[in-house]
């Protein structure tokens, strides 16, 4: 396939807000489709990764350095759009470059000649854009298609090489410049994160086996921190679930993975902090280990972090990403030892399995991961081929609203407004839950929840942006007609806030209905 005739007439951020409304406003997954591809048949390589990146909702850069305080006393806006996104995004990279003495006012002055160049509908995409508030329904599954239809490559062939780079802006931007070609030229690249490959849930490990229909791996499910660990040489780089880098962090890691005897590899596991008798802390002191970037050597030693690894993606120069679990299993076993390897049982026997599970979970860990011997490892996507089991049903859903508690929780936001997220764009309401919350959760979620309220308040319900993850267990799915989704859920309470993950990565509306009787 031909890469396709690129446009000499440079884009404007104009055409993105534009193109950005259109898709919210359009809620069938097609069009959102057709109006992304149409944008994105019209930029120029040099504006393809940026035009990509905006309309996902997210900048090249990350984090520019603008807080809210910043986005307030805009200057007026232009009356005529000039501004291209090359410009744009040249500017918000100055802003990020500030640092040192004056680097407050020079942001300050940097981001009123940005906005000053802008009409009002680009000031209010930017505005967004920046908070991290752009959703307009086009999640990474939508983008994909998108771009697959304004390059002409299979989407099958964008999603392979985004799996392999893991940042779906530069993955498009290849795409567009150069067709298949340019995606088949996207290799495992140690020192660079991939997606991880993700579980889907099941009620029990006999459902788990009989989904797979035969004999498979159980693994603990540890209630620890994802990592992946990259060597090349005796460097060493750690990486978290959401591809950031850690490896500062966690020198432990760095340490037993500069000891094992391949110097090329790439494993994926996780980190998590016993205690002396091997069970479980609780997941805050493993997160907040994991998070700490002051004293590390303080903090290794009042909680010393022990990996488990469980997957193996490249030994030696090979990469395994296609070869059957049981394969890439042989091969981790040969290159790291027993310790280090997450405990796990091979059978297709439900009544063993069950038994397996009963164990894991009086050891004080998650539940077991049910994984096909033959699966191939499909990352940054929730593969059949591995299904989570718990001793509850649990989904990650976002808070949606808070409403104000009376009593005891008077003066504190208490029942939360539980959504998930609809694929298509935006999330549904499953329904409301104030249990599981302690006083310690309710005076942080109170000021967090305010930091995140979206306009006036009434004096009851606080509707905030939906940004927050929250792990809820419940007792089950059942219909109902009072939530616009048709069902909501049984005793829903809350097991923990999920800072490890964003609104994108919540669970969807379909992963709640396939739990309804």
């Amino acid at each position: 396939m031909s890469p396709r005739a690129h446009s000499l007439i440079p884009v404007l951020l104009i055409d993105l807000a534009r193109t950005s409304a259109a898709v919210a406003a359009d809620s069938a997954r097609l069009a959102k489709i057709r109006h992304l591809a149409e944008l994105l048949g019209r930029v120029g390589p040099d504006e393809a990764e940026i035009a990509i990146a905006y309309l996902s909702g997210e900048l090249p850069q990350r984090q520019v350095g603008i807080g809210w305080a910043g986005l307030q006393d805009l200057p007026d806006p232009r009356l005529a759009a000039t501004a291209t996104l090359r410009q744009v995004d040249d500017l918000l990279s100055r802003v990020k470059a500030q640092a040192g003495p004056g680097s407050q006012s020079a942001r300050k002055a940097l981001v009123a000649e940005l906005f000053a160049a802008l009409t009002g509908p680009e000031q209010a995409f930017l505005s967004r854009l920046i908070r991290g508030e752009l959703r307009q329904g086009a999640l990474d599954g939508v983008m994909v298609e998108a771009v697959a239809k304004a390059s002409g490559a299979p989407a099958a062939e964008v999603r392979r090489a985004l799996t392999l780079r893991g940042w779906l802006p530069a993955v498009g931007a290849a795409a567009l410049r150069g067709g298949i070609e340019a995606l088949r030229a996207f290799r495992l690249e140690v020192g660079r994160p991939v997606s991880p490959m993700l579980a889907q849930s099941a009620p029990s490990v006999t459902a788990a086996l009989e989904k797979l229909g035969g004999p498979a791996a159980l693994e603990w499910k540890l209630d620890g921190v994802r990592i992946q660990a990259h060597r090349s040489g005796d460097a060493v780089s750690v990486f978290t679930r959401t591809l950031d880098d850690i490896t500062a962090q966690v020198p432990e890691v760095a340490e037993a993975v500069r000891a094992l005897p391949s110097r090329d590899l790439v494993l994926d596991g996780e980190v998590i902090a016993l205690r002396p008798d091997g069970r479980p802390e609780p997941f805050q002191v493993t997160s907040g280990r994991v998070a700490s970037r002051a004293d590390v050597a303080k903090a290794r030693r009042t909680a010393p972090l022990s990996m488990f690894f469980f997957d193996v993606l490249r030994v030696d120069g090979a990469d395994l990403l296609d070869l059957p679990g049981e394969e890439r299993h042989a091969a981790l076993a040969r290159v790291v030892p027993p310790e280090l390897i997450t405990p796990r049982l091979v059978t297709g026997d439900a009544t063993g399995g069950e038994a397996f599970f009963a164990e894991v979970i009086r050891s004080g860990h998650e539940g077991v991961v049910v994984k096909a011997l033959q699966s191939p490892y499909a990352a940054g996507r929730r593969g059949a081929g591995w299904i989570k089991v718990k001793p509850r049903h649990t989904l990650d859903l976002v808070v949606l609203a808070a409403e104000w508690g009376s009593g005891r929780r008077e003066g504190r936001l208490s029942n939360l407004h539980l959504g998930a997220r609809d694929p298509g764009g935006g999330f549904v309401m499953l329904g409301k839950t104030f249990k599981g919350l302690t006083d310690e959760l309710l005076a942080w979620q109170t000021e967090r929840f305010l930091a995140l309220a979206e306009g006036p308040t009434d004096d009851w319900t606080v509707v905030v942006r939906p940004e927050l993850v929250v792990e809820i267990a419940f007792d089950g799915v059942q219909r109902s007609s009072r939530y616009p989704g048709g069902m909501a859920l049984r005793f829903a309470r809350v097991i923990r806030y999920r800072p490890d993950k964003t609104a994108e990565q919540a669970d969807t509306v379909e992963t709640v209905r396939a739990l309804m009787p």
